[in-house]
């Protein structure tokens, strides 16, 4: 489905019975909505579960120039108004983490709880320009020039090895990326500073981090849980950045398990 909010084109998906408390998923850079595939039937059978593809991402519109963590949060809020939706579980992995620390910090009265799963807070000088190199090479030759070393932060070589099919997915998830959208939300990353603010934020909220997770390690989560006074920390074993898809089964347990403490 496609909705017009905060002047684009968005596509959303809604899952689950009607009257069941609403999950809202935001998932990573240079993905869309079906990254949260493996999580659906977990979720669906006790909540009203909505995906959304981020600015420039999927089948949302991809508009030109350098975007914002809240430009990207007035987009979820904007999507929640049409929606007629006043509060949600919010659930990010990676950017859709930081969005929701982004949104929490601006309104916090619109989340019942957040889960901030292989993201992290801040992005530190010397590590901007790893974002600017990434930006360059997407503008320059594709989006299939970012898959294997993409591929190789979120997965195991082990899982890439035992479980093609699912990597394979993933692979064609970040070749379908437009350019537009990858770059414009990899500058909204790039300056990603938020560590200092996250003390004022007293959701109940949950971090989920892969053991291994090279890009944003279990010491991001600990700064973050550190900040969050309502917080806990699960670390998956034998998973790195992608672990709700690595990982699937212990992902959904740790999550189901908050949720449930939640209440409806």
């Amino acid at each position: 489905m496609q909705l017009t909010a905060n002047g684009i084109s968005i596509h959303y998906q809604i899952e689950g019975p009607e009257d069941a408390p609403v999950v809202l998923l935001s998932h990573s850079l240079a993905a869309n909505t079906t990254m949260w595939d493996l999580q659906m039937p977990a979720l669906t059978s006790h909540y009203r579960v909505i995906r959304y593809d981020t600015r420039g991402h999927g089948d949302t519109e991809a508009p030109d120039g350098e975007y914002t963590l809240d430009l990207l949060a007035n987009d979820l809020f904007s999507l929640l108004d049409a929606l007629e939706l006043n509060q949600v579980h919010y659930i990010g992995l990676s950017m859709g983490g930081m969005i929701g620390q982004a949104a929490a910090l601006h309104d916090a009265s619109r989340f019942l709880s957040l889960s901030l799963c292989d993201t992290s807070s801040r992005i530190p000088p010397e590590g901007r320009s790893a974002w600017n190199d990434r930006i360059t090479l997407a503008r320059r030759d594709g989006m299939e020039a970012l898959v294997p070393s993409t591929i190789d932060r979120w997965f195991s070589a082990s899982f890439q090895a035992q479980r093609a099919d699912e990597v394979d997915k993933v692979r064609q998830m970040i070749r379908s990326t437009a350019v537009n959208g990858f770059c414009g939300c990899a500058a909204a990353i790039r300056d990603l500073d938020l560590t200092d603010r996250l003390s004022t934020i007293g959701l109940p909220t949950l971090l989920i981090v892969g053991e291994d997770d090279p890009g944003t390690p279990v010491s991001a989560h600990e700064v973050i849980r550190d900040c969050i006074e309502n917080s806990e920390l699960v670390v998956i074993p034998d998973a790195l950045h992608f672990s709700n898809v690595e990982q699937a089964n212990l992902f959904n347990t740790a999550l189901g398990g908050f949720l449930k403490r939640q209440g409806d």
